[in-house]
């Protein structure tokens, strides 16, 4: 693998229970995801996908093979080293926005520091949600937001650590078609090498248009590399995933 990949995955498995009831969610994938670069990771139901994001954002431990991610190996973390990893240089957003009603947005974005017991910068704390479109809402709690807005909440706290790799699993999942190209519009913003380091974005997706963002997309099927695409466009992520979902298991 190249070594400017700022996550790198090594015949990664993850296989859960035992004998007859094994079952085996990820079969030695190896991938690499440039720094500074966006990659949607796609599939078919059960393909995968999410365990993929969760291996390689050490939320999860995997059976065997490797992880490495802005040069760290996270299988050798102990836990304290690894929640402080994933504190520090790792974002992560999910579907559900995960936000505590009871905080404004502010709150919701200087959390994880003061989870850290360090004390938010309010300062940065406004940038960053300036920086995802939301000026003069950092008062506003949840409920006082639309789906989309609490989504870019949720990407600005996954931010405010200014993380190497950011990781979205089915981000616009939840989300109308207008929140939804905001989100993937600020994600693709976000990848790059601009400022003092690159960022990188690996966003699991069940949906053509939004892996379109993207600067290429890997496909799974059966736990397994099913094969990359440069420049996706819809049409082209359509066709890929609608034969690797109609395939006959262990011909995809």
């Amino acid at each position: 693998m190249h070594t400017n990949n700022a996550v790198e995955l090594w015949r990664l498995t993850r296989a859960y229970g035992a004998r007859d009831s094994r079952v085996v969610a990820l079969d030695e994938v190896t991938a690499g995801f440039p720094a500074g670069s966006f990659t949607a990771v796609m599939g078919p139901s059960g393909s995968g996908k999410s365990t993929l994001l969760h291996c390689a954002a050490g939320l999860d431990r995997p059976t065997s093979g490797r992880v490495v991610v802005a040069g760290t190996e996270v299988g050798t973390l102990s836990e304290k080293r690894l929640t402080r990893m994933r504190r520090d240089r790792i974002g992560f957003v999910f579907q559900a926005f995960n936000l505590v009603s009871a905080l404004s947005a502010e709150q919701n974005v200087g959390l994880p520091l003061r989870l850290a017991r360090r004390r938010p910068d309010p300062a940065a704390v406004r940038a960053v949600l300036a920086a995802v479109g939301l000026r003069g809402r950092e008062r506003h709690r949840p409920a006082e937001l639309s789906g989309g807005q609490q989504q870019r909440v949720a990407i600005a706290r996954a931010l405010i650590t200014r993380p190497e790799v950011l990781f979205a699993d089915e981000p616009t999942g939840a989300l109308d078609s207008a929140s939804s190209r905001t989100v993937l519009e600020l994600l693709r913003g976000l990848a790059g090498t601009d400022g003092p380091a690159p960022r990188t974005v690996v966003m699991v997706t069940h949906d053509p248009l939004a892996a379109s963002y993207a600067d290429r997309v890997l496909f799974l099927a059966d736990g397994r590399l099913a094969g990359e695409m440069a420049a996706p466009t819809p049409e082209r992520v359509a066709a890929r995933l609608a034969g690797l979902e109609t395939a006959p298991a262990g011909a995809r």
